[in-house]
């Protein structure tokens, strides 16, 4: 049974930023008949951050609805790596590296689809299909499709031509995802793509090649393309990480109260789309919250996002956690062990190999700025030197403004 409100969900809770045809996409989803769709991701970490997840939060509302979801690793893509707003060339890893990934990012998926039951979300590689490829054949068929001065003025390449260094190398990423989405469509019957909004050169490309394969080929497909807003910080920034690290997904890399943390340093615009990804409020009771008491609503949220990415029982800690050092000095406080002291560290460089601070300027910044506090008081001297006297009990609480802890264990 197919959900016929998907569309008004995604126009309500803002999570369609731009469509090919959006009238043909509402067209689709309130005629009762499912459709497939996906979303590409390349596989060049071994786990994913919060703003990582943001179309596989859409996706979820897709299976939900009753529509077929397939996830794209790019196995091969990958091997490229996408030139989007980047200003080097990225690192080239392994095919060894890019299984690994995979398998990995696996594991996360689970969280936002179900992989069981009668619609189970697919997981395809494309490096599947593209290792059967010759080069000649791949350009004969699809790189004749394109025409370069047009790709060139594609802000996908816009930061990599700006610093003078695009390679043919990369030129080739915009082809080889527009054929994936043909691909999928041949195999699967594929007839969305849903992604980020800093990936519609891409997912244009694979529209526009379809519509030119439609004449070559005498048959008549379209293919939509549409986009989701990207959580983005004040700064322009994609939102994911804070100046302690990424806000990862997987358990084994950030503690529950780390992550609860990084998602509560949410900056106050994104706070209603995180509200909008991640639970299903009311939209409504979301925008008169924000407004009239972002403190409490940034506190909702991060419980309520912490519950769904690490289940109720971490979320529950954290919050706990949370208030505990807010009222009582950390006796929770996530730990942070000390190799060794010798005759003293300088605070600055305690506070920057702890990474309460990203780095030892920074440490001044927040000093000087009466940011900094160690065991309940200001500290005002950015030459202290911070001895084993200073430790009760092997521990030291240090505080980073009103929210940001770590106790410091000696070894």
């Amino acid at each position: 049974m197919v959900d016929k409100n998907l569309y008004k969900t995604l126009k309500e809770r803002g999570l369609l930023y731009q469509c090919t045809n959006e009238e043909k996409f509402k067209a689709m989803l309130e005629s009762g008949e499912p459709i497939t769709l996906y979303e590409g991701t390349d596989p060049t970490m071994d786990s994913l951050h919060i703003g990582h997840c943001v179309p596989y939060s859409i996706l979820r509302r897709f299976q939900k609805a009753g529509h077929k979801v397939l996830l794209l690793m790019g196995g091969a893509t990958a091997s490229v790596g996408d030139p989007s707003g980047k200003t080097e060339l990225r690192s080239m890893l392994s095919k060894e590296e890019l299984e690994e990934n995979i398998k990995k990012i696996k594991d996360s998926l689970s969280i936002f689809l179900d992989f069981e039951g009668e619609n189970p979300a697919i997981i395809v590689n494309n490096a599947d299909w593209f290792k059967d490829l010759t080069y000649t054949d791949f350009m004969r068929e699809i790189g004749v499709h394109f025409n370069v001065n047009q790709m060139l003025t594609s802000e996908i390449y816009a930061n990599r031509i700006k610093n003078g260094g695009l390679t043919f190398f990369e030129l080739g990423y915009m082809l080889m995802q527009a054929y994936d989405f043909v691909y999928l469509n041949r195999k699967y019957g594929c007839t969305l793509q849903y992604g980020g909004g800093d990936q519609w050169g891409n997912i244009v490309a694979g529209v526009n090649l379809q519509r030119k394969l439609n004449y070559v080929n005498n048959t008549d497909i379209e293919l939509i393309g549409a986009t989701n807003p990207l959580l983005l910080t004040p700064e322009g920034k994609k939102m994911g990480k804070t100046e302690k690290g990424a806000i990862w997904i997987n358990k084994d890399k950030i503690s529950a109260y780390d992550f609860y943390q990084g998602v509560y340093q949410t900056p106050d615009a994104c706070v209603e789309m995180m509200f909008a990804l991640f639970t299903d409020m009311d939209m409504h009771e979301v925008k008169k919250l924000v407004k009239e008491d972002i403190v409490k609503a940034k506190r909702i949220m991060t419980f309520e996002v912490t519950k769904f990415v690490r289940g109720e029982q971490d979320a529950l800690k954290a919050q706990a956690m949370s208030e505990n050092l807010f009222s009582h000095g950390g006796d929770d406080a996530p730990e942070f062990v000390l190799e060794t002291l010798g005759d003293g560290i300088g605070i600055c460089d305690l506070l920057a190999v702890t990474k309460l601070c990203s780095s030892k300027s920074d440490a001044r910044r927040m000093i000087e700025g009466g940011a900094i506090s160690m065991k309940g008081e200001k500290v005002s001297d950015i030459s202290l030197i911070v001895k084993k006297s200073d430790f009760e009990k092997g521990s030291l609480l240090l505080k980073k403004g009103k929210k940001n802890f770590i106790k410091v264990v000696l070894n």
